[in-house]
């Protein structure tokens, strides 16, 4: 009955298919070998595809990664052994199917037998119903990317007895701290999809110090140089990864392919994937991850690591994630933002207590101009950030002081100027010029503003040290009596 209903809703569905009924038919394969058919008669081999994954990447337009067998294979009997899982484990599935995160979830429990249990949507993107489906279903071994250990870190939910596993984004050490008051093992993971999932992993047994380990089996880590040399100990370079998880290449993007995946100078018949990434190697032969080579920013001729303001933000008592990006909302107008959410239970964070903890440590280039506040990170379905999706600064993302509205006519025309070159509406007179996103290049147009409307000559110099609408305002009408009285004496009013 329970065949025929089966059929009979396909059927109303206009599904057409063929059912086989392992009983109606056993005669017709009851005879059949009960061994695998030999790959070598089809043609297959490790080389044969094992699935295509698409990746967006920096530009936005998506990448077809051709991933072979022997790249996943490679992977899962190395994650076997390293981090390791047992056929007593449970595993909890959180990925999306389009993240190949997900290949790890599914396929490495069927490989030793263990259990994996498949969250529902809902309770990935929230804490207490994640901590409470862990729970419930005995999870022992849990794979998620730094922005989902942080929702899952922000209730009270505590799991000794749990391997925790954390890719897909870099593992900062704010985190990482948490996680190892609250699991068993922490396990840092990193490769890029180009290079099948995980290309080397780390065992954290403390937050002082995040590396991403050694490379899993059969791979190959190189850190070169800009001429393609190796890198001695404590040396950046940029990260190549050979060996078995190497993709075929992208799907109809030979140029991409050929640019991205390189003949290996070092072993013969080997290929490197470019990844893009910096490192260096720590004196235990472990590799640092130091982050992207195309987060390095240029602003007005400085060159800018946005992750090294990224990192002195984190470190504020009162921040828990933060993330700093270059804007260029106005064309030709490039400014810093940066992006935080509060630690819990931390007081309301004032902008310029932000500002004064990056100056105490940071050159002011590298100073953002923008400080926003939000609830959360925005995600992609994937779970890592979506930095398309960050807002544009508003008003009160700047260093505002307490608004005071200016005060005669210096003030008064200043305060237009400066709205029309910082693009900002309301300008008080305790406001500062840089601190709400000046620099030396807009001081240029605002003193050439100021010649236009006063007629007066004043040097950048006057500027820096005098920022404030109120200051600056009260040098141009010391300019302005001086310049009268001057004419006075000469008997020329």
């Amino acid at each position: 009955a329970a065949r025929a209903s089966l059929q009979a809703a396909l059927d109303d569905c206009g599904i057409t298919t063929t059912v086989l009924d392992l009983e109606r038919n056993e005669s017709a394969w009851a005879s059949c070998s009960a061994q695998n058919p030999s790959s070598g008669a089809f043609g297959l081999t490790s080389r044969n595809l094992a699935y295509i994954i698409y990746t967006s990447g920096s530009t936005g337009r998506p990448k077809g990664v051709m991933i072979e067998h022997q790249g996943v294979v490679n992977l899962l009997i190395s994650m076997r052994h390293t981090p390791g899982l047992e056929f007593s484990d449970v595993l909890a599935s959180v990925t999306a199917f389009s993240f190949d995160m997900a290949g790890v979830e599914f396929y490495l429990p069927l490989i030793v037998g263990a259990r994996i249990v498949i969250a529902p949507r809902p309770v990935i993107r929230d804490g207490a119903l994640l901590s409470g489906f862990l729970d419930r279903n005995s999870v022992t071994v849990f794979q998620a990317t730094p922005a989902l250990w942080r929702i899952l870190s922000s209730t009270e939910w505590r799991n000794t007895k749990l391997k925790a596993l954390c890719g897909g984004e870099p593992l900062e050490k704010k985190l990482a701290s948490i996680l190892l008051q609250k699991v068993n093992v922490l396990w840092n993971m990193y490769g890029p999809t180009e290079t099948t999932i995980w290309s080397a992993v780390a065992s954290v047994s403390s937050s002082e110090l995040i590396h991403i380990g050694r490379p899993i089996s059969n791979t190959r880590i190189y850190l070169l140089d800009g001429l393609g040399s190796p890198v001695p100990t404590g040396v950046v370079g940029e990260i190549y990864i050979g060996g078995a998880g190497v993709a075929r290449g992208y799907l109809n993007r030979p140029e991409l392919t050929a640019e991205r995946f390189i003949p290996s100078p070092f072993i013969e018949g080997d290929r490197l994937y470019k990844t893009g990434d910096l490192g260096r190697y720590l004196a235990d032969g472990n590799i640092e991850f130091l982050g992207r080579n195309d987060f390095q920013v240029k602003i007005r001729g400085f060159r800018i690591e946005l992750g090294e303001i990224e990192a002195r933000l984190l470190s504020h008592p009162s921040v828990r994630e933060a993330i700093v990006l270059a804007r260029e909302d106005q064309p030709g107008e490039k400014r810093l933002v940066a992006y935080y959410t509060a630690a819990p239970d931390a007081d309301e964070i004032e902008v310029e207590s932000l500002r004064s903890h990056l100056s105490s440590a940071l050159p002011k280039y590298m100073v953002p101009s923008a400080y926003v506040k939000l609830g959360a990170l925005p995600l992609t379905t994937n779970g890592k950030l979506d930095r398309k999706g960050l807002p544009a600064p508003e008003g009160d993302a700047y260093g505002r002081a307490t608004y005071e509205a200016p005060v005669g006519r210096a003030e008064t025309a200043l305060a237009q100027i400066w709205s029309q070159v910082l693009r900002i509406d309301r300008i008080g007179r305790r406001d500062n010029f840089f601190e709400l996103g000046g620099h030396s290049l807009l001081a240029i147009v605002v003193r050439n503003r100021i010649q236009e409307t006063f007629g007066l000559n004043i040097s950048l110099r006057t500027l820096f040290e005098a920022p404030t609408l109120e200051t600056s305002a009260g040098w141009l009408a010391l300019q302005d009596l001086t310049a009268q009285d001057n004419l006075i004496e000469t008997g020329s009013l």
